[in-house]
């Protein structure tokens, strides 16, 4: 897939987390992604593999929050399979709390699908607002 594609991929996957619907997100990841979130919450880490994204990320993440996150995208860059997304997200968390971070996303896209990810995302928030 071209740079263009590779954007245009990551953008669709985002936006459509904006309206609660994970499906292109699970879709879209590969069979052996790697995916890290940065720091040292209860959610930081590397998870490897789809199910593990899913059941020890994704769900958990999932139940902290009321309803999902939205996403308002500051910018995307591509080179090669390596796709930048830059954004801000609102949501709330279970208890009420504000959850209103601020991401970049590095990805890898390889012919299609979702390899790699990195959220580079205020730690801090995750553990007050999400309480893990």
């Amino acid at each position: 897939m071209s740079e263009a594609e590779n954007k245009q991929l990551l953008r669709h996957i985002y936006e459509q987390i904006s309206e609660g619907n994970l499906k292109p997100l699970v879709e879209s990841m590969a069979d052996d992604i790697e995916w890290t979130i940065i720091g040292t919450t209860g959610l930081s880490g590397t998870y490897r593999g789809k199910e593990e994204v899913i059941e020890g990320m994704i769900t958990p993440l999932g139940a902290r929050l009321d309803g999902h996150v939205k996403f308002d995208f500051e910018g995307f860059i591509a080179e090669g399979d390596e796709v930048v997304m830059r954004a801000r997200g609102t949501g709330r968390s279970v208890t009420g709390e504000p959850y209103n971070n601020t991401y970049c996303i590095v990805s890898k896209i390889v012919d299609g699908k979702v390899r790699e990810m990195t959220d580079y995302v205020d730690t801090e928030l995750i553990t007050r607002a999400l309480q893990v």
